[in-house]
């Protein structure tokens, strides 16, 4: 297959002026799927694409439908309440839309008025979970945060010897994820206090972030029919922002034997515009182990993941405290690192390995990369790291400081893939505020 097409040239302008600024996240290149209403109002949620400060319904546009039967089913089954149905159609219609809507939206387009009629304010919109998520597995794919929080834990033995051959995995909680603008109450729970013998109960005092992405499944698997490496792209529909929050003192003393429970599954934040693997095309780049690392196991490797397998994907993470944000301070930047320097292993690979025992797959089910922290000072995905387990604590512009997340704070995540000879591709942000419990 083609891997890049007509829908990925960088000249190509939209008629819907604010795609064309530069720095816009949502370009006609972009196109991403989520779920909306208006504002406010108790009317049907529906399938929405993302064009500059717009969103084109697609539920008008589904009642009068497209000539090209494949973007046809595709359209209807996007404009639903949720994106399951058009997940699970697969690649070829996901592109057969993709062009559909990307030749309604360009400059000097036929259905310009058709569909300009289907346009509403993304500030008159509310979004919600773009799918309904079945199942949800978290990841662990950054070997330089592997590294970091296995040293603050096991100093004479960081790394687990599995790591470099099993992509890390374990399974999340559903009920607790939520969309972009969601606020939660601090997490309580049981906590062993330096020195103590006995534990006390009591809400988190070491709240943390962790920057990930989500990705999304398209067309699931049988049980007992793994996919194949050669398979996985064509079940990847797009990626999020994905904000795994997590309380790390709940963690410091339930994690042994089985691993997370209550430190993980109170909160989990995503950004409400998928990207589709499709959009980043332009930005996928090879897939490298460094210098003495292992190759993958055969299950786990091929020459179109070795060839184009990472990608180029530049993440950031912002914190805006309760002072801040009474003063009007703009967030402030802690962290900015990139997907390809980050993970040890590739989307595709999670999903290889996360069926190879016969697992099964749905379309809609959500995968979270694991924290992705780079190898330099600076990239660290989580403030365990930033402030080496609260030892180090980090001092903000208005003289504040933080080890952990305090009530009123709002961290903000925002990723774009960007070089030269290609459009931007923006993800939006992912933002939640800390209530106190």
């Amino acid at each position: 297959m083609n891997r890049v097409n007509e829908t990925h040239d960088p000249a190509l302008r939209s008629w819907v002026v604010s795609a064309n600024a530069p720095g816009c996240d949502f370009t006609i290149q972009n196109l991403p799927f989520g779920v909306f209403r208006e504002k406010g109002s108790q009317g049907p949620w529906r399938g929405g694409v993302a064009i500059g400060d717009q969103v084109l319904d697609l539920a008008p546009l589904a009642r009068e439908g497209f000539t090209d039967p494949v973007a046809d089913v595709a359209l209807r089954a996007a404009s639903g309440p949720n994106l399951n149905p058009f997940m699970a159609l697969g690649r070829s219609s996901w592109r057969a839309l993709r062009n559909a809507l990307s030749r309604g939206l360009r400059e000097g387009a036929a259905q310009r008025k058709r569909f300009e009629q289907a346009m509403i304010a993304q500030r008159d919109v509310e979004m919600k979970l773009p799918a309904d998520v079945g199942d949800y597995t978290d990841f662990y794919t950054s070997i330089h945060h592997a590294t970091n929080v296995g040293r603050l834990f096991r100093p004479d033995n960081p790394l687990l010897p599995n790591y470099r051959w099993v992509p890390i995995g374990y399974h999340g909680r559903v009920s607790s994820l939520d969309v972009s603008g969601d606020s939660f109450r601090r997490p309580q729970g049981q906590t062993l206090p330096p020195g103590a013998d006995v534990p006390v109960v009591g809400p988190s005092r070491r709240l943390d972030h962790e920057l990930e992405l989500g990705l999304f499944i398209g067309p699931g698997n049988d049980r007992g029919r793994p996919i194949t490496i050669d398979e996985a792209e064509d079940r990847m529909f797009g990626l999020s922002l994905l904000n795994d929050w997590s309380a790390r003192d709940l963690q410091a003393w339930e994690y042994q034997p089985l691993g997370p429970f209550l430190s993980k599954n109170f909160a989990t934040t995503l950004s409400p515009w998928i990207v589709t693997m499709d959009a980043l095309e332009p930005h996928r780049v090879p897939f490298r182990r460094a210098a003495g690392e292992p190759q993958p196991l055969p299950y786990l490797d091929s020459p179109g993941n070795r060839q184009h397998g990472a990608v180029d994907l530049t993440l950031e993470v912002l914190l805006q405290t309760q002072a801040m944000r009474e003063r009007g301070d703009a967030p402030v930047r802690l962290t900015t690192t990139n997907f390809s320097r980050s993970a040890y292993w590739t989307l595709a690979q999670m999903v290889v390995h996360h069926t190879v025992n016969g697992c099964n797959l749905r379309a809609g089910d959500l995968l979270g990369t694991g924290t992705q922290s780079g190898p330099d000072a600076g990239e660290e995905g989580s403030m365990l790291e930033l402030t080496r387990g609260g030892r180090e604590p980090i001092t903000l512009p208005g003289g504040e400081q933080r080890t952990f997340f305090e009530d009123g704070d709002t961290v903000v995540f925002k990723g774009w893939c960007e070089r030269p000879g290609a459009a931007r591709i923006g993800f939006g942000e992912v933002s939640a505020t800390v209530l106190a419990p």
